[in-house]
């Protein structure tokens, strides 16, 4: 048997990166700074940092402290389990659940985020999707 892979740097598991995840976007969302986070949880913000990044799994009690604090029921950690749609293995429209938190918790995703939020007719909602698919479409395509 060969112990070659065994020095290899272990890989997250695919739902603590999506929970920790969910924990950054929250967290900029709410415009707090990993530190500032930390030290309402008590835990350093570099522990702030593993959470998030799904290299330390978040245990109940602190998962339960996430959601006070964040504001949030526990369920927002776990969207498949209210019957929100997760893509299955990680992908939606070629985009991974990663990438799309990224940009929702970048400032032109936060800003386009909290703008949308404020259009309160459907109809307008559905015209900008749809102008802003047209532009994605003919961008890709070029």
């Amino acid at each position: 048997m060969n112990d070659a892979g065994e020095n290899l740097p272990k890989r997250p598991n695919p739902t603590d990166e999506f929970v920790g995840g969910r924990v950054r976007m929250r967290r900029k969302m709410l415009g707090l700074s990993q530190e500032k986070l930390g030290e309402q949880l008590g835990v350093t913000f570099q522990q702030v940092q593993k959470y998030e990044k799904g290299t330390n799994r978040i245990g109940a009690s602190r998962l339960q402290a996430l959601a006070r604090t964040l504001d949030v029921p526990i369920s927002f950690f776990f969207p498949e389990a209210t019957g929100e749609s997760v893509p299955v293995g990680g992908m939606a429209e070629g985009q991974s659940p990663g990438f799309i938190m990224d940009f929702v918790a970048s400032s032109e995703g936060l800003e386009l985020t909290r703008a949308f939020a404020r259009i309160k007719d459907g109809k307008v909602r559905r015209k900008i999707i749809d102008l802003v698919r047209s532009i994605a479409d003919n961008d890709s395509s070029e």
